[in-house]
């Protein structure tokens, strides 16, 4: 006669359905997770073992095994998710900054626009625009990391991908922008001319024209910006 199987039992003895949901729950007993990670069909789906990385429960040495195992995407939704293990989380991040060199153009743009905070700056010295526009969409990029962001040496990828972005209109955007701009312009191989100021130039209003023109030592841009220009 068969008995039914203890409520934290392995697959086969549970079926996956319910075994993806015990990964979830906050006490497993000792040693549970540490023989979940064994099984031979968890250890072909490596996006599954990030529950087990993450868990709270996870011994150190098993999080950080399995951690090393990840791909790039299971390691993004572990630094995501606010329910993860803070060991686990900087684990994670730590890891998607050494394999931000490798990933191809795709995964970057992939991972940008999910990449957690520590990655960001990494990301935004991306020369692609069309990572930059994926990571100007990141929801939970805000007004005040964006600008903290926007420094020189300022590229052109960079600029075109915020001129494009939901950020155009913003005014404080637009003052760092035009602030780094001045100071990229002069540089060796910038690749920038005057032209990239216009969209920024435009989303100021007088008074903030004038004070932004205060500013700038680039006797050109500092001109053009000015709001007497529009009476000249």
């Amino acid at each position: 006669m068969s008995h039914p199987p203890t409520p934290w039992a392995l697959p086969p003895d549970v079926p996956w359905p319910r075994f993806l949901r015990m990964l979830r729950q906050a006490d497993p007993p000792r040693g549970w997770l540490e023989s979940a990670a064994e099984l031979p069909d968890l250890k072909k789906r490596p996006l599954l073992l990030r529950w087990i990385a993450q868990h709270p429960k996870a011994p150190a040495h098993l999080r950080a095994r399995l951690l090393g195992r990840l791909p790039w995407r299971g390691l993004a939704a572990v630094a995501a998710d606010a329910a993860a293990h803070p060991q686990a989380r900087q684990q994670a991040t730590e890891k998607l900054q050494q394999l931000w060199v490798a990933l191809t153009t795709g995964e970057r743009r992939s991972l940008a626009l999910h990449a957690p905070r520590p990655l960001w700056a990494l990301v935004w010295r991306a020369p692609d625009g069309g990572v930059l526009a994926a990571f100007l969409l990141h929801p939970k990029l805000g007004l005040e990391a964006l600008v903290a962001l926007i420094q020189p040496p300022l590229r052109p990828a960079q600029l075109e991908a915020l001129a494009a972005s939901r950020w155009r209109e913003a005014g404080p955007v637009a003052e760092q922008v035009l602030r780094a701009l001045d100071r990229s312009l002069a540089l060796p191989d910038s690749g920038l001319v005057l032209g990239h100021a216009a969209p920024w130039v435009k989303a100021l209003d007088e008074e903030s024209r004038l004070l932004a023109a205060s500013r700038i030592v680039t006797p050109t841009l500092r001109r053009m910006v000015h709001p007497r220009r529009l009476t000249d």
